[in-house]
């Protein structure tokens, strides 16, 4: 049993960890009774005068809502994130995934008065960036446009549309977190 538990890789460390962390505050939201995602796991308008309000402009791609919520994000953040790990390096995808969730949480301050929480900015952005992993020589990959139809499309379209609890504004904006850095990280290959 031992020597198979050694097979086991922690082959992606970034992304592993933060699936980890994100579980954890899923549970100390349960145990809470959502006082956690409240102080630290969402993020929302709040006095500037409070350090916690910049914390959570950070640490809101953590929280989840509940069990279903954390799921669907975790399962496209795993089977993306070590992909773009592998290509790009864990430092480089560890600031991917930072300034996403600040440009996604300081977004939603200025234009929403209602809470964030969650990876789908996040989740988002690694479905554009997977789709522009092969960019050579500046060219635009058809898979990127097809992606960006089918994914991004669907959110404006349900943006206007459909009346839920789902950020599509996040969404895009995370898929435009994915497009800038697709362009911009061939310039910040693995070292």
């Amino acid at each position: 049993m031992k020597t198979k538990l050694k097979k086991i890789q922690y082959n992606s460390p970034v992304v592993l960890t933060f699936a980890a962390i994100s579980l954890v505050a899923l549970i100390l939201n349960f145990v809470t009774a959502g006082l956690t995602n409240t102080l630290l796991f969402s993020v929302y308008r709040s006095s500037l005068a409070n350090p916690l309000t910049y914390i959570r402009l950070f640490t809101h791609v953590l929280g989840h809502a509940d069990f279903s919520h954390f799921i669907g994000n975790m399962m496209f953040f795993l089977l993306l994130g070590p992909i773009i790990e592998e290509k790009y390096g864990s430092k480089n995808l560890l600031c991917i995934i930072a300034v996403t969730a600040f440009v996604t949480g300081v977004l939603n301050c200025l234009f929403f008065s209602s809470g964030l929480l969650g990876a789908s900015g996040i989740v988002f952005c690694f479905i554009i960036l997977s789709s522009m992993t092969s960019i050579k020589d500046g060219k635009i990959p058809l898979t990127l446009i097809l992606v960006c139809i089918l994914y991004l499309g669907q959110e404006v379209v349900n943006a206007i549309f459909v009346k839920d609890n789902i950020s599509q504004f996040a969404h895009i904006i995370g898929g435009i977190c994915g497009c800038v850095f697709g362009y911009a990280t061939p310039k910040l290959k693995k070292k």
